[in-house]
């Protein structure tokens, strides 16, 4: 869906929901340059302010090089898309994001990716170690979770809401990790 003049111009997109539409695709370009992405299987949500709880993710299909402002998909807290698309959500990209940005009013950006470093690193039995500079910078922010039922699942997303407490960074073993941020640069530079 591509955002027009007369969706700026009626007010069905705001000034402030356009400059983080641009923010989130270019979070999604910098994620693939950088070897984070899979595929279409994970997701980077950005918060949008307004009356209406609502929050940007990718559309399920598109590969993160592909992403842009404009096809980013709008998603309110129970899971609704937010006016029309061409493009579906992945369901469990919507149940994590959507868990965790409703139960966290502090946080705007939620980065999940499946990068294989981290997911290394997760697969530790010991987790992350303050073994250098890169990783002391995690030490104290650092929330672990066993991820074992589908995403999709209530009580899964109210146990991952559970774990990352009031961390940031939040290690799934055998499976990846989830960074969250203020901003989309914050969320970024953690992951």
């Amino acid at each position: 869906m591509a955002i027009t003049t007369e969706q700026r111009r009626t007010g069905q997109i705001s000034a402030e929901e356009r400059e983080l539409r641009i923010q989130l695709a270019a979070g999604y370009r910098l994620a693939d340059r950088y070897g984070m992405s899979e595929l279409i299987y994970t997701h980077i949500s950005l918060r949008v302010p307004g009356p209406t709880p609502t929050y940007l993710l990718n559309p399920h299909g598109l590969l993160f090089n592909q992403i842009t402002a404009s096809s980013l998909v709008k998603v309110d807290f129970g899971g609704n898309l937010v006016g029309p698309s061409e493009w579906p959500v992945n369901r469990a990209g919507v149940a994590i994001h959507g868990a965790i940005l409703s139960a966290r009013p502090d946080i705007n950006c939620v980065f999940h990716t499946h990068v294989p470093y981290t997911t290394a690193v997760s697969a530790l039995e010991c987790g992350l170690l303050p073994m250098s500079q890169a990783a002391l910078r995690f030490q104290g922010l650092t929330a672990y979770h066993d991820y074992g039922r589908a995403a999709t699942d209530p009580a899964e997303c109210a146990r991952l809401v559970k774990d990352l407490g009031d961390k940031s960074i939040m290690l799934l073993p055998n499976h990846g990790g989830i960074t969250t941020g203020k901003t989309v640069c914050e969320a970024f530079i953690a992951s």
